[in-house]
């Protein structure tokens, strides 16, 4: 099923304006959970009460207002934000073009597909495409989204242009608090390191290794098995190592060969350092299974 419009208006390129729908170009697999009351499993559903009133209000009566002050709340309706005087309320305006290697990802966010809103859209969306496509510059985009202005960020892929939600200047935090305290590194460990990133290099993510989510894999089968009754599988109890590995480059080079072996590739001329084996994880006995089934539990009457 196609994915539903989140937005329309247009791009403004200069002085050519090109009609464009906006659709998400990714989809959310995860597992969704419901909040429920654990002694009957009655659902638990969140409720808007005016404080004022005491009473449930639906949809219809709820508005938005900005508190100015302790005794002033102004209330702003829909028609008075679509109305304000904002260039980018309707449109996604390109303000300038940036080789894309000057955009740091930490910027960027979610990403939408422009669709050209019917034929008089189709030249001026195509010239754009092609522009965008020919050389290495990136579009920067402003654009009013849900109550606020955002940039954005405007590339091709395949023959789609495609918009990325990007964060303003004042929104990305300094990291540079968090960066270690100076350390000697030696140059056959920055080879290593080199040498592990080369091994486990591909050339895309594209195929089954890169599709499958194991966490969400998982806990369905964690579902299943609480919903026919059955203990749910858990992860293997280890032993934690009795000591730190201190011995930098003999990782690295573990690291380097079984990369290659798992890869099918010969380890060379890499010489491996023997590690302190880790202890064998115990075996431990499977309790058994509760009789009370929560997972399945009836709504009382």
């Amino acid at each position: 099923m196609p994915a539903r419009p989140v937005w329309s208006g247009a791009i403004s390129f200069g002085l050519v304006t090109i009609p464009i729908k906006v659709l998400p170009a990714t989809e959310n697999h995860s597992i969704s959970f419901h909040q429920y009351h654990l002694e009957d499993m009655g659902r638990v559903r969140t409720k808007k009460i005016c404080e004022i009133e005491n009473r449930e209000v639906s949809n219809a009566e709820i508005g938005k207002g900005y508190e100015v002050n302790k005794d002033t709340i102004v209330a702003v309706d829909d028609a008075e934000l679509e109305q304000m005087p904002l260039p980018t309320a309707k449109a996604i305006e390109i303000v300038a073009f940036v080789p894309a290697e000057t955009i740091d990802p930490v910027r960027i966010s979610d990403g939408y597909y422009l669709q050209g809103d019917g034929q008089v859209s189709a030249k001026p969306y195509t010239l754009l495409r092609k522009a965008l496509a020919r050389n290495s510059k990136v579009a920067v985009a402003k654009f009013a989204w849900h109550g606020r202005e955002r940039l954005g960020l405007l590339r091709v892929r395949d023959d789609v242009i495609v918009l990325h939600a990007m964060k303003w200047d004042d929104e990305i935090r300094d990291p540079q608090e968090l960066a270690p305290k100076p350390v000697d590194i030696t140059k056959e460990e920055i080879e290593h390191a080199t040498a592990l990133m080369d091994s486990m290099t591909v050339d895309d993510i594209t195929g089954q290794e890169w599709a499958t989510d194991r966490y969400t894999e998982a806990l369905e089968e964690v579902i299943h098995a609480k919903a026919d009754g059955k203990r749910p599988p858990r992860a293997a109890e280890e032993e934690e190592p009795a000591g730190k590995v201190v011995d930098l480059m003999a990782a690295l080079e573990q690291s380097v060969q079984r990369a290659q072996e798992s890869r099918g590739e010969s380890s060379g001329e890499a010489t491996v350092r023997e590690m302190k084996p880790k202890k064998t994880a115990r075996k431990t006995t499977a309790k058994k299974a509760p009789t009370k089934k929560t997972a399945t539990k009836k709504r009382g009457a």
